[in-house]
């Protein structure tokens, strides 16, 4: 008799424990959830390739000062030349400038030649 209900458990943990498992999967399976999976996949990737991408950059930056400071000692230059200061634009054109007066008027009527 205990052999029974022993076995009868068993057989009724496992029969719960794989309806369980099975419906975990098909839950994976679904069309929402491989969307979900691969979008934060892509995500992690894109993450981790941005910092290598930064990583790189800056270790560029880095190699490209040094070796400017190594050409800059190779040729004697010790300061830095002074830049020209930017241009500037004015916001507001000047409408009485030769350059932005309309010398001819054109006529878009298109009745006038008929």
């Amino acid at each position: 008799m205990f052999r029974r209900t022993f076995w009868f458990t068993t057989g009724v943990a496992a029969g719960v424990w794989a309806t369980t498992k099975v419906n975990r999967k098909l839950k994976q399976l679904t069309p929402e959830s491989l969307a979900a999976t691969a979008a934060n996949k892509a995500l992690e990737t894109g993450a981790r390739l941005k910092d290598r991408a930064v990583g790189f950059a800056l270790d560029v930056r880095d190699n490209m000062a040094q070796r400017e400071a190594e050409l800059q000692d190779a040729l004697g230059i010790d300061e830095d030349p002074e830049l020209p200061s930017p241009r500037r634009f004015a916001a507001i054109e000047n409408s009485t400038h030769p350059r932005y007066v309309q010398t001819t008027t054109y006529s878009y009527d298109r009745n006038e030649d008929h």
